[in-house]
């Protein structure tokens, strides 16, 4: 056998191909002039996708119990692009206030300038938002719990109301994960996942995830994907595919420590509240119960009050925990929302600063050692000042 010809064994792998273009080929002219038809599954060029990209959507699809998935470049992408999709100038779309911010910011700066009249309501509503719908209603946008103050929303009724009236509903469902809360089985027409946290697990990919039922929702979805040009590398996609093999094991581990933390801190005498549904004594804790799985990783909490130098000394004193804006890794984490921001926001479930704490993998008992020390921290600059 020449040395020149490449060797023609059968060969599988249990790691996923990664499988790279710009530029897909065709075979023929007529495949080329009809190549526009191979959409929203095939492949015509590289912003559409390559197999690797489509193995990953077919398992989120399957994981969220949906038909169909579109993926992009960040949750924020797959917010945006599902809003640009389905929503145009006269319409009327209804605002979680708690949604995720650069969501509030997209309707309020850009689409409120392209004609979309954008309304923010309270994010603890339920079947009473038929009172807000409009005839130009076109979609609902909802967060569950909330980004940073944990509120819950009755999803089921609102995506009842929305049927009855012909309006669109997206969720991001980012905090549960499909293994925590099934949002297409819940009546929402858009499921969206930031599969920077979750999905990915360890803090170094950026990725959103659109699943969805409807097939002519997914055709637009994949026409929005590839005129904006929100597609993914490969590569990004092969280290979610990854991450999806421990995603159970993640979530339930970090489930498991992020209640037994939750609780420690709730019974601390400088926690002056603990926003987080699974907790008893939490506003949406009934409709936690209720329709969720999973306690999630993320929850925030608010301290007795005291001078900004205090909370210095709490993130200061730190030590297992990383000071970081995002969630849902191996890693904890800890973030800081000032009260004038909680003040700026309509419907805010408080006017005083918020510290939300991401719980990962380590031990929970180091964790909760961490945190003590670190609110020993906070108590001592609160008396001296």
């Amino acid at each position: 056998m020449s040395t020149n010809t490449p060797h023609q064994e059968a060969f599988a792998s249990l790691s996923p191909a990664v499988m790279r273009a710009s530029t897909v080929v065709f075979d023929n002219f007529e495949d080329f002039v009809q190549r526009k038809q191979r959409q929203p599954d095939g492949f015509s060029y590289g912003v559409t996708g390559t197999p690797t990209a489509r193995l990953l959507e077919q398992k989120v699809a399957t994981l969220e119990h949906g038909h169909h998935c579109v993926i992009a470049p960040s949750g924020a992408a797959a917010l945006m692009t599902t809003l640009m999709g389905f929503v145009r100038g006269g319409d009327h779309l209804l605002v979680s206030a708690a949604c995720y911010g650069s969501l509030k910011t997209f309707a309020d700066k850009w689409l409120s300038h392209m004609g979309v009249e954008v309304e923010l309501y309270p994010p603890a509503i339920g079947a009473e938002i038929a009172a807000l719908i409009k005839a130009n209603t076109r979609m609902i946008c909802m967060e569950a719990p909330g980004t940073v103050t944990m509120e819950m929303q009755d999803i089921p009724a609102i995506t009842a109301v929305a049927r009855q009236r012909g309006v669109l509903t997206m969720l991001d469902n980012t905090w549960a994960s499909p293994l925590g809360f099934r949002a297409l089985e819940h009546g929402v027409d858009f499921s969206i996942q930031a599969a920077t946290k979750f999905f990915s697990g360890h803090s170094d990919v950026l990725m959103g995830c659109i699943s969805m039922n409807d097939h002519a929702h997914y055709e637009i979805l994949r026409e929005t994907q590839s005129i904006l040009g929100q597609q993914v590398s490969p590569e990004d996609c092969f280290l979610v595919l990854r991450g999806l093999e421990t995603l159970a094991l993640r979530v339930q581990a970090q489930s498991a420590s992020t209640i037994v933390v939750a609780r420690h801190l709730a019974a601390h005498p400088l926690v002056d509240k603990l926003l987080y549904p699974p907790l008893e004594s939490d506003p949406g804790h009934a409709l936690w119960k209720r329709d969720y799985q999973t306690n999630g990783c993320l929850f925030s909490m608010i301290l007795k009050p005291a001078p900004e130098p205090a909370f210095h000394g709490f993130f200061d004193a730190l030590q297992q925990f990383v000071i970081g804006a995002s969630w849902g890794g191996v890693h904890s984490l800890a973030a800081y929302y000032p009260a004038a921001l909680q003040a700026q926001r309509p419907f805010s479930a408080t006017d005083q600063p918020v510290v939300r704490l991401s719980i990962g993998l380590e031990d929970s008992a180091l964790l909760m050692a961490d945190l003590d020390q670190a609110l020993a921290a906070y108590g001592r600059a609160m008396t001296a000042t």
